[in-house]
């Protein structure tokens, strides 16, 4: 397998790839990227180990650079302090592909941060090799659509034209975005109680996080993961050093012995009816502000006391005068606008009644014009950026507004979470999504005192810190802590040593708050890895420091689920059947037969171990 990339993803994917799966891997990187320590899977790191790492990671830029005979220009052979064949390359070229050996490779992964690097290669490596399974790291999920069908056509007219059988579902094309594999993720760590929602063709599961009753999972259907119960962050090192380990998949004796053990729990499967999740965006995506966001509250209330004064002295006018109560409501209106003629004759009820709405007419027309004003100024300012309004409280404060910044801000806004962004780039690609969903955003840089509390950190329910920068997050988020110590804190770090070190401090330093640490690569790297393998990962959800997935398996030709019933095929620790494509009321004693397409919660070797 060949795996290229310029970031932290290209690494931590070979080292899944070979750590967890046991595969041959090829890694291609810019020259620069050498100096990137490589993230270390499927064992658990020691201090020596990590010291060793980081002396490995300070030598690395001198491994394999003596044989560079017969190399393609701008090339480098080496070897990966993990064991896989390394090639430095400046640039992508048909001659590193085939250096790399696309030609003989079951899949290739290209995972560089700019789609239009991944789709030059795409079409350069489909051609190399009709039968290849490539996977595509896009951002822009509508272009990916059209790649994925332009490559997959391209496959199937060579598999027409070589007369291979098999070969166009072996060269799929599988189109992702780390972004949207980790948005769900995040969001649903920076919220109490969100659910961890997977959405498939046919069919919507739904995860939540709750304390387990003496009898199992209670109104769940399955228990998924049982947490650890001395390190809820789950960053004491890779898989946790607290009291209890956390259990992926546990067996029914597990579940029955953690009653009020948190444990992750499959609430609901249906299928998707794109109600509640979808509204926010429907209404984002009409550009057309709803009718409440036109006046302020204040002036709302102001106009509703002006109306019920109005109806009042209709009434009145009725009760003393015996008129119609038509004809009443329409000589008070005419009153109020000082267009009727003075009652000078008529009685003396009628003469204080007229006094009154002449009164209220004064009051009424202020508020009009103000309205009027109010409501021209949201026409004109709906396509600029909003401001935090007054008195806000129990937002998530989300600092930078990049590719997953974006991601995850639209997630929040599909569940119906106030957010304020903070980003110190102008030009940032997120600010046009969130002048698009109408979110309050503080420009600036958020290391500068005033910024946070611009977005009014100290009534904010969360801090969700995904910039870029490491150092950037942990300031963002210390600060935060000294304005408000309680605060739910959620930092986007790369390094697991780093992120270790992070939250051990910050929970012996502030014990009665919580705080999380996720990282992109982390979350993303077993969705990619599995559709190399040609399995199609749904989705991911973040167990503390572990990745539990959610796939499809065609259950012909596997043994392990093949004439077995949904309860018989599940395998503790590994994976278990959740439900069939397109059936929402799969039942435990459903013998499973060719033609069938389960979904699959499994651990990554168990997904391994679905081949």
């Amino acid at each position: 397998m060949v795996v290229c990339g310029d970031d932290g993803l290209a690494h931590r994917l070979a080292a899944e790839l070979r750590g967890v799966y046991g595969e041959q891997v090829t890694l291609v990187v810019p020259p620069n990227e050498r100096t990137v320590r490589p993230p270390v899977v499927g064992r658990a790191r020691s201090a020596s180990a990590a010291l060793f790492d980081r002396v490995v990671s300070a030598a690395v830029g001198t491994v394999g650079r003596s044989g560079t005979g017969g190399q393609p220009a701008g090339a480098t052979a080496g070897q990966h302090p993990d064991g896989e064949g390394v090639l430095e390359a400046a640039e992508l070229t048909e001659a590193v592909l085939a250096e790399a050996g696309v030609a003989r490779a079951a899949a290739l992964a290209l995972v560089y941060d700019d789609d239009e690097t991944n789709i030059r290669a795409a079409l350069t490596a489909r051609r190399l090799n009709p039968r290849l399974r490539l996977v595509l790291r896009l951002y822009n999920r509508r272009l990916g659509q059209h790649i994925e069908e332009l490559l997959d056509q391209a496959a199937a007219l060579a598999a027409g034209g070589d007369g291979g059988p098999g070969t166009a579902a072996e060269a799929s094309t599988t189109v992702l975005s780390d972004a949207d594999t980790a948005a769900p993720a995040l969001a649903a760590t920076a919220v109490a109680g969100t659910s961890r929602v997977v959405q498939t063709e046919g069919l919507l599961l739904r995860a939540v996080e709750r304390p387990l009753s003496g009898d199992g999972p209670g109104t769940g259907l399955y228990t998924l993961a049982l947490l650890s119960g001395g390190d809820p962050a789950g960053t004491d090192g890779p898989y946790g050093a607290g009291e209890q380990q956390p259990r992926l998949l546990p067996d029914d004796e597990e579940v029955r012995q953690a009653a009020g053990r948190q444990a992750v729990v499959l609430e609901h499967v249906s299928a998707p009816a794109g109600g509640e999740s979808a509204a926010p965006a429907r209404r984002a995506m009409t550009g057309v502000p709803p009718l409440g966001s036109l006046f302020s509250r204040r002036l709302r209330w102001s106009l509703a006391v002006l109306a019920g004064c109005v109806v009042g002295l209709a009434v009145a006018l009725w009760l003393v005068t015996g008129i119609h109560p038509l004809r009443a409501f329409y000589i008070t209106l005419l009153d109020l606008f000082a267009i009727d003629d003075p009652a000078l004759r008529e009685p003396l009820g009628r003469q204080l009644l007229q006094l009154l709405s002449a009164l209220v007419g004064l009051l009424l027309l202020p508020l009009l014009l103000a309205a009027a004003l109010e409501a021209f100024g949201t026409f004109r300012t709906a396509s600029a950026l909003r401001k935090p309004p007054r008195g806000l409280s129990g937002h998530v404060v989300l600092l930078g507004l990049g590719k997953i910044g974006t991601r995850v801000l639209t997630r929040l806004r599909e569940l119906n979470i106030p957010v304020v962004c903070v980003e110190s780039d102008p030009e940032a690609r997120g600010l046009a999504t969130a002048r698009r969903l109408r979110v309050p955003v503080v420009l600036g840089d958020v290391t500068q005192e005033g910024v946070l509390e611009a977005a009014q950190i100290q009534r904010a329910q969360a801090l969700l810190a995904v910039t870029s920068s490491d150092t950037t997050n942990l300031e963002a988020v210390l600060y935060a802590r000294t304005v408000r110590p309680d605060l739910r804190v959620v930092l986007r770090l790369y390094d697991d040593d780093f992120a270790t070190a992070v939250y051990r401090t910050l929970r012996t330093a502030y014990p009665q708050a919580l705080t999380r640490s996720r990282s992109v690569t982390h979350l993303a790297a077993p969705a990619f890895a599995g559709a190399m393998l040609g399995r199609q990962v749904l989705g991911a959800v973040a167990v503390e420091r572990r990745v539990l997935l959610f796939a499809a398996v065609d259950v012909d030709g596997h043994p392990q689920l093949e004439g077995r019933t949904v309860r018989e095929a599940f395998q503790a620790g590994s994976w278990r059947v959740l439900a069939l494509l397109g059936r929402a009321d799969t039942s435990s004693s459903h013998v499973l037969g060719k033609g069938d397409r389960v979904v699959v919660a499994a651990t990554r070797r168990g997904l391994a171990e679905l081949r």
